[in-house]
């Protein structure tokens, strides 16, 4: 049996023909080609499960060199082990190598024991970086996007088709919608699942602190500063970093994000030495920035660098059929993170749960369920989902008058006819009120765009 699959890539026959005699004696199996080029097509034709174990990538080739070699194979196939070879070894290079994620440098002229050492070292820093990605995939997927209602079915098509691109995407929602989720959700789909991704929330940094966070610091910039620290930019290169609460930024540390956005350059505080990044960022706020940018607390230009793509979560409210499956995942998941045997949530406790409207949405929702696993169903919030509200219950007076006086009116129809004419009158008035413009409308409805054109559709309303 195989000890390994190898992938030789060098241009110079007596190196592939001495590499490929070692390994194939101590029992690897060994294929070799000569250029970058031919690398990448022998690679794009394995298929999953017979892709080498490693590759041994010669810096210096004819046609594409090691490094751009290196980066496309990381583009490509980001959790592939490789090890660059160069018969003019140097610092710089070994460096360059490592940044762009090989795993070991290795000096032509090596010799037997240290070839197959150095082999031997790389599938096993292989297998742990396999490892831990497959631990990080398991807990982060302990926080996947659930649910069955049409909001969230659309909600994982934006992320579908946003995810594999390069665009910078602005998350919105109420505090506790999942805005971090959907971040990691973007990130897992990407083109760089295997590259960091690293958070920061703007509002609980302080606004002195919040430029060494991002961009890093240099000893001595300031009294603290003891020694020189790398920022989330820098650790991100080449990930994703997800800023939370971005309407919080202070106005200063806003023109230095634009900065990096716009030119990929970044400056240490207390440092004048530009550095470059390749890092998208992602960005989340349950603020409306466009509110924010009008009262000139948000600089316009950036939000259109960070508002590319925008996906706004529904509150809980606006999906009360997925409460249920939200429910019963966090029971399941309490259970198991304690140890303790799987347990149902009593159908009395779900149908009372469904019927709330959860103003702390998900995040509110796990804290009753976990509550309830712990103490019991009489633990449950004495007003929570006590039956369904009066028609305008919990408004103010006038509007909870109107809305009695509604339902009224409609009583002695059948009950799909009066919901059709109130979504058509809301729909309406929506549109009315933002002079036809739907993703306002949209935005007061507490629906996506794209939904409330298929509720438009749905109505019949398009020829209005």
């Amino acid at each position: 049996m195989t000890r390994g699959r190898l992938l030789v890539v060098d241009d110079e026959l007596n190196v592939r023909r001495s590499m490929e005699m070692i390994h194939e004696g101590a029992g690897y199996e060994v294929h070799c080609v000569e250029t970058g080029e031919a690398a990448l097509d022998f690679l794009a034709a394995c298929s999953e499960g017979a892709r080498p174990d490693l590759v041994y990538l010669d810096i210096q080739m004819p046609g594409i060199d090691g490094l751009e070699t290196l980066a496309r194979i990381r583009e490509r196939w980001p959790g592939q082990a490789v090890v660059m070879v160069s018969g003019h070894a140097n610092v710089e290079g070994a460096v360059s190598a490592m940044k762009a994620g090989a795993l070991d440098f290795l000096e032509k002229g090596f010799s037997k024991a240290r070839l197959l050492a150095t082999t031997a070292a790389a599938l096993e820093r292989g297998e742990l970086r396999r490892e831990v990605a497959a631990l990080r995939d398991r807990v982060e997927g302990a926080g996947e996007i659930l649910g069955r209602s049409e909001a969230i079915a659309a909600l994982r098509e934006q992320i579908a088709r946003v995810a594999p691109t390069p665009a910078r995407v602005l998350i919105t929602g109420e505090s506790g919608t999942g805005k971090e989720l959907v971040a990691r959700a973007i990130h897992r789909a990407s083109l760089r699942a295997r590259a960091p991704y690293l958070r920061l929330n703007c509002a609980a940094v302080p606004e002195e602190l919040i430029e060494s966070e991002l961009f890093g610091v240099v000893r001595g910039a300031y009294t603290g500063a003891v020694e020189t620290r790398e920022g989330k930019f820098g650790a991100a290169n080449g990930g994703t970093l997800f800023l939370d609460e971005i309407a919080d930024m202070s106005p200063r540390t806003q023109t230095k994000l634009l900065r990096a956005l716009q030119e990929g350059e970044i400056e240490k505080v207390g440092s004048h030495e530009v550095e470059k990044v390749d890092v998208r960022v992602l960005s989340a706020t349950n603020k409306k920035l466009e509110d924010e940018v009008a009262a000139g607390r948000f600089r316009e230009d950036l939000y259109y660098r960070l508002a590319v793509v925008p996906i706004h979560l529904p509150p809980l409210r606006a999906r009360k059929e997925d409460i249920p499956l939200l429910a019963a995942h966090f029971a399941a998941r309490y259970a198991e993170e304690n140890a303790l045997a799987a347990r149902e949530l009593d159908p009395a406790v779900l149908a009372r749960l469904a019927r709330n409207d959860w103003p702390g949405n998900i995040r509110e929702l796990r804290n009753v369920v976990e509550r309830v696993l712990i103490m019991g169903p009489g633990e449950l919030p004495a007003a929570l989902g006590e039956g369904r509200p009066a028609p305008g219950g919990g408004l103010p007076r006038g509007e909870a008058e109107l809305l009695a006086a509604v339902a009224e009116r409609l009583l002695g129809r059948p009950l799909k006819e009066a919901r059709i004419g109130l979504e058509r009158a809301l729909v309406s008035a929506a549109l009315a009120r933002h002079g036809g413009n739907v993703t306002r409308a949209a935005s007061d409805l507490g629906l996506e765009r794209t939904n409330l054109h298929k509720k438009i559709k749905q109505l019949g309303m398009e020829a209005d």
